[in-house]
């Protein structure tokens, strides 16, 4: 299964650390948000990855080159603009082939164990996403999730909502008639989950979206102490 690592953001929350350096390139524990990823993935059997980017990304190619200094394979999509979520999805899919693939935002930090999602997706699935219990500064949610594992709209459950973990196995048909260039992801999981091809599972160990330079410190003190 190939991995693509989402890394095209401009990270403005992290100003003024993302002046003259792209976000996935910021250090925590000696090493780039994204290195930590790499080596992650690695670990849970990937190797084969898919990088996206856009601001200063000429950098984090130029750092990561094609994968051999930590034993992967990358390929890059360059975006001259950020392309949000789904396109720029849709422009690496001549990289990512036919079948389903990983998605995974490069910087978030987790002792998930990615080794797992392999097999995710059910039969006739379009998308299998990774939840995470709400941070403070997410406390409502983004989707619930039934007693079955069908992912569901907060609007269609009364149970507690989850937060998306940045973290999810699609399948190709998932982006079929994506025809605009920009293109956000939430509108094509819309249109999974009411065709109850949408399925999830609950992470409950460490997660972090390193959005801030706060939590970025934070991060960074607690690997060097450890």
């Amino acid at each position: 299964m190939k991995v693509m690592l989402l890394a095209a953001g401009k990270g403005t929350r992290m100003l003024p650390l993302t002046a003259n350096t792209p976000k996935p390139l910021l250090k925590v524990g000696g090493l780039s948000l994204i290195e930590h990823q790499i080596l992650k993935l690695k670990a849970g059997g990937f190797t084969d990855f898919v990088i996206n980017h856009a601001w200063l990304g000429l950098q984090i190619e130029q750092t990561l080159g094609d994968g051999s200094l930590h034993g992967v394979s990358i390929a890059w999509s360059r975006e001259d603009e950020p392309l949000e979520t789904a396109g720029g999805i849709v422009q690496a899919l001549p990289l990512l082939g036919s079948a389903p693939f990983l998605i995974v935002n490069a910087d978030i930090w987790t002792d998930f164990d990615f080794s797992v999602l392999r097999n995710a997706l059910r039969d006739g699935g379009l998308a299998h996403l990774v939840l995470v219990p709400n941070p403070q500064h997410h406390l409502r949610g983004d989707f619930v999730l039934a007693a079955d594992g069908q992912l569901l709209l907060p609007s269609q459950g009364s149970a507690a909502t989850f937060t998306y973990s940045g973290i999810a196995v699609y399948d190709p048909a998932l982006f079929a008639g994506v025809t605009e260039r920009k293109y956000p992801l939430l509108p094509l999981l819309k249109q999974a989950i009411a065709q109850q091809g949408a399925s999830g599972q609950v992470h409950n160990g460490d997660w972090l979206d390193v959005g801030t330079p706060e939590r970025l410190h934070e991060l960074d003190q607690r690997l060097l102490n450890r």
